[in-house]
């Protein structure tokens, strides 16, 4: 283990102090700040060469960004479970023998629920709830199966206290995906997340209404183009986290972030962007996951030990790894100044996109031919993700996304640009809608700009109502009035409001262009 200068363990003393003493804080909070700061002291991992000025610059100099997963990493950052297999089998290390009613079925999950870690020390994936609920729905009339749903997710709301909790329905219709939507629309809390697989094939009109009526009420669910999704990873994605596409039964080692507007200030012009400076930071943020894997695979004994794999719930060669990426707006629009073309912005010119695509392609073609031996489930390769943004992140655009303020007048002209760039993104990327309800009462409008986006590629969807409490952020949700009761230094349950604060004062979501 390599030696801790005595500057970053007093530091981190100091941050220690910090948290004990915070006011806003709970304590739940305080255990889990004080413990990702126990973890920043360990120096485990064999890093390359270059990485630390990469890595540990300022914030407007940063291009490589671990997102808190620390320098010792003891459970994979992303787990999904196969809850259908628990459903059947029960669990020895739970002691828990299979469901037999609706009631058990719902006990049964919060439990495990407990039991699943992640990155956030809560479950991203809580699974595919219209399926795993629906069998023991057929013969409980809808009344008790609704009490019964409201109780389960209100239990999820005040005990999961992350909003980058999700659960999936669709894209079939199902007794328990109406009752779930039902109970989400009269709760209109922000966990679990929630998104609803949809192909037009298969998802009836009047339950993908629903959807949307529910989305408009509660921020969620998201749609998700199943066709695009299923053809990329599989029958058996699930999509968790905030967007991430990911295979059922595995999960993702790690997610690092390209901060491509900060590598863009590292060159001197477009061509030293392309040919130089990008590849050398790809490179890097590649081989820093390598070693972040190998550790997790051959030392911390997670897959060895913990129950899920033990049991079968999980499968370590079902799990990948998300390299991430924010600021292709950024990075776009600071090389073409860096040419004198300060008149083309991306979103708002073609040869600006089509600069963003040529920088996709290039980060894209290193993907494909870099290897990692432990992610058999995509192939020994990573899946690019538009990662969604930090609190702390200034003049950073998340993903692919056009910035806030400069969207297209029209929604149509929007939904043309972000075409080009969904297709690169298998472990996720989605665009978010503000919708005016005064404006657009006739929710399959709303339907149609679905089907007609994802016969185009899109790949993710989310709306919102203006007026609405609770909204979508980047990827997770957060109400509205907790943001203010935080602004106000009153303690709030999730660890997501802190999030959702920060990103309206640093990235302004509530200054969203509303449709």
């Amino acid at each position: 283990m390599k030696e801790i200068s005595m500057d970053r363990v007093n530091q981190t003393r100091e941050n220690m102090l910090d948290v004990v003493k915070s006011a806003t804080l709970t304590h739940e909070q305080k255990v889990a700040n004080m413990a990702n700061l126990a973890d920043s002291l360990l120096e485990v991992l064999d890093l390359p060469e270059g990485l630390d000025e990469l890595l540990n610059a300022p914030i407007d100099r940063q291009c490589i960004c671990d997102l808190g997963e620390g320098h010792a990493p003891l459970r994979p950052r992303y787990i999904v479970p196969d809850y259908a297999k628990f459903m059947r089998e029960g669990s020895k290390f739970l002691r828990l023998d299979p469901p037999t009613d609706l009631y058990e079925a719902l006990n049964h999950l919060l439990i495990f629920y407990k039991n699943v870690p992640s990155v956030t020390n809560y479950p991203v994936y809580v699974g595919a709830l219209d399926h795993l609920l629906d069998p023991f729905m057929k013969d409980v009339d809808d009344a008790t199966c609704l009490k019964l749903t409201k109780m389960f997710l209100l239990h999820m709301d005040r005990t999961i206290l992350d909003s980058f909790s999700h659960g999936n329905i669709g894209p079939d219709c199902t007794k328990a995906g109406r009752i779930i939507l039902q109970a989400t629309a009269e709760l209109q809390d922000a966990v679990p997340n929630l998104t609803m697989k949809y192909d037009e094939d298969i998802t009836p009109d009047d339950f993908a209404i629903l959807g949307i009526e529910t989305a408009l009420k509660s921020a969620k669910p998201s749609f998700a183009n199943h066709k695009m999704f299923k053809s990329e990873l599989g029958e058996d994605y699930v999509i968790a986290s905030c967007y991430n596409g990911l295979k059922y039964g595995g999960g993702s080692y790690t997610l690092c972030r390209l901060i491509l507007g900060n590598i863009a200030k590292r060159a001197k012009n477009i061509e030293d962007f392309k040919e130089n400076v990008l590849p050398y930071v790809l490179d890097i943020q590649a081989r820093y996951m390598d070693e972040r894997i190998r550790f997790e695979v051959e030392e911390s004994g997670f897959f060895e030990n913990n129950f899920l794999a033990k049991e079968g719930f999980i499968s370590r060669d079902k799990f990948t790894a998300m390299y991430g990426l924010v600021g292709l707006a950024d990075a776009v629009n600071i090389l073409l100044e860096k040419e004198g073309r300060t008149g083309l912005r991306f979103g708002h010119s073609k040869e600006a996109d089509d600069l963003g695509v040529e920088i996709m392609e290039i980060i894209n073609d290193f993907n494909n031919n870099h290897y990692n031996k432990y992610c058999e489930a995509t192939g020994g390769h990573f899946l690019l993700h538009a990662q969604v943004g930090l609190a702390s992140d200034q003049n950073v655009t998340p993903g692919t996304r056009i910035p806030i303020g400069e969207e297209p007048e029209e929604l149509i002209d929007h939904l043309k640009v972000l075409s080009r760039f969904h297709k690169y993104f298998p472990s996720g990327t989605g665009d978010i809608f503000p919708i005016d309800m005064t404006v657009h009462k006739n929710h399959e409008y709303l339907l149609d700009i679905i089907k007609g986006a994802f016969r185009d590629d899109l790949r993710y969807l989310s709306f919102y109502a203006s007026d609405s409490d609770v909204i979508r952020i980047t990827g997770y949700l957060v109400k509205k009035s907790e943001i203010e009761k935080l602004e106000r230094g009153e303690n709030v349950m999730l660890d997501t409001t802190a999030l959702g604060m920060g990103a309206k004062h640093n990235g302004h979501i509530l200054e969203r262009k509303v449709r």
